[in-house]
């Protein structure tokens, strides 16, 4: 313990969010409030970015007509999903994907443009700036489940589709449709664990000491 550590209770609160964050597909309806929406896209703006190039945009979809239409695009994606899974393409169609018709709020993450400019931090790694935005993203999921409200992370749709539909500039890449708003009750473990998707593995299993593969 250092003189710069949390008190017991401000870490068993940090601990907590991270510890029962989920990825929601089921949402209560409702509204967020715009001074905590603003607080949550706050806390994911003081996210860590390669070089602080600060690489994500978030677009809020207010208008239904257009909510609609991004809906419509994931499930274009979602049957094209299911056909490249094969034998567990029926398996699939019956998970619960996304919560875009159910959510008080859509926000999209995309990428800026110009982002070939930004040279420090990236000159051998430029996925950088995905990761700095899924850093962002983080933020605001775990500040999002410290106020209550649920959010899923929606990856199914054709990434070109989306940006010509929101106007993105050559160049900018949406990467995540959000779905925010609260929630009946937080699953108890990630959903596709519960519905037999698949299980997640322990640490034990992803954990090496010095060379790959070799287990502490």
């Amino acid at each position: 313990m250092t003189d710069q550590a949390f008190s017991a209770a401000e870490r068993d609160a940090v601990y907590r969010a991270i510890a029962e964050r989920r990825d929601m597909r089921h949402f209560a309806g409702g509204s967020v409030e715009p001074a905590l929406l603003q607080r949550l896209l706050e806390a994911a703006h003081q996210a860590p970015s390669v070089g602080l190039m600060q690489p994500w945009r978030f677009i809020r979809i207010t208008d239904p007509e257009l909510r609609g239409r991004i809906q419509r695009l994931v499930e274009e994606e979602r049957v094209r999903t299911a056909e490249a899974l094969g034998e567990r393409s029926d398996e699939f169609m019956k998970l619960k994907v996304e919560g875009i018709n159910d959510c008080a709020e859509v926000l999209v993450a995309a990428l800026m443009d110009g982002r070939e400019r930004h040279v420090f931090g990236r000159r051998t790694l430029p996925e950088m700036d995905l990761a700095s935005l899924s850093c962002a993203i983080q933020n605001l999921w775990l500040a999002a489940r410290s106020e209550g409200l649920g959010m899923g992370w929606v990856s199914l749709f054709e990434p070109q589709a989306l940006a010509e539909l929101l106007g993105l500039p050559a160049g900018a890449k949406p990467v995540a449709v959000l779905c925010l708003g609260p929630v009946t009750e937080f699953y108890p473990a990630p959903m596709l664990a519960l519905q037999g998707w698949a299980q997640p593995r322990p640490l034990t299993e992803l954990l090496y000491e010095n060379y790959w593969g070799v287990s502490q």
